[in-house]
């Protein structure tokens, strides 16, 4: 269960709750990025998720429910993949468009992951492996939860997040001109969860390329890294803290 959100007003800010159960997860900020990664029992850690200095971001909704088209199958490009080259900087949100878009696109045996990836310049790529692809040209707001926009509500399961999806939709059809950082956080707000927790909550502010984030729903202890910082320039790059009222 996730919710991803991408608004282009006056600023592209972009919003990610990442919503997680029984796994092992760690916010790791660098100057080239903020990544959250899960602790994978073969891989190690991994970056599954966030933004990096050039612009990108990465959310990877799971699809509920899943489908059996999205399985590997022979010559598929793996959808997690695609994700960690646009975080890591190896492929572009274009070229990884170009893939999606002419390959077909796969996830894990028996589990449908989605790519919701923005870039600088506030494009949009929604990628569903097995069922399509949308991309989205500087749209004002792009939302995706936990079901496939290709099915909307034709399948239902308790964690697919239509009324999520709903809710954060209509508080961004009506987003200010000037929205901002904490009128991102007060949708993620809106949107977090209990059942299955919202662990991490991100907001990237892509023209300062700064990234802030929560952990477990302290909406009152936010952290702030800005990216492509050096370490002499400490006062910008260290943590800080700050409150944000939603």
């Amino acid at each position: 269960m996730c919710t991803s959100l991408a608004v282009n007003n006056k600023k592209t800010i972009i919003g990610w709750n990442l919503d997680l159960l029984d796994m092992e997860y760690r916010v790791r900020p660098t100057a080239d990025g903020v990544y959250i990664e899960i602790n994978d029992a073969s891989e190690g850690w991994m970056p599954l998720f966030g933004a990096n200095a050039r612009g990108d971001f990465v959310g990877m909704p799971t699809c509920w429910p899943s489908d059996a088209r999205s399985d590997p199958t022979a010559g598929a490009e793996n959808i997690i993949l695609l994700d960690v080259d646009l975080l890591l900087q190896k492929k572009t949100l274009r070229e990884i468009r170009e893939i999606a878009e002419t390959r077909p696109v796969c996830s894990v045996p028996g589990l449908t992951f989605m790519g919701s990836l923005s870039d600088a310049e506030g494009n949009v790529l929604h990628i569903v492996p097995g069922q399509g692809v949308r991309w989205y040209e500087k749209p004002p707001y792009a939302v995706l939860t936990n079901f496939s926009p290709f099915k909307g509500d034709a399948e239902t399961h308790p964690w697919m997040g239509l009324d999520r999806y709903r809710k954060a939709e209509s508080l961004l059809r009506d987003a200010p001109e000037d929205f901002g950082v904490e009128d991102c956080f007060a949708v993620l707000r809106a949107v977090a969860q209990t059942v299955c927790p919202t662990v991490v909550s991100m907001v990237f502010d892509v023209g300062e390329r700064t990234v802030y984030w929560c952990e477990n729903r302290e909406w009152d202890r936010i952290r702030k890294r800005t990216l492509g910082c050096i370490l002499s320039t400490v006062r910008n790059c260290l943590w800080t803290q700050r409150r944000i009222t939603p």
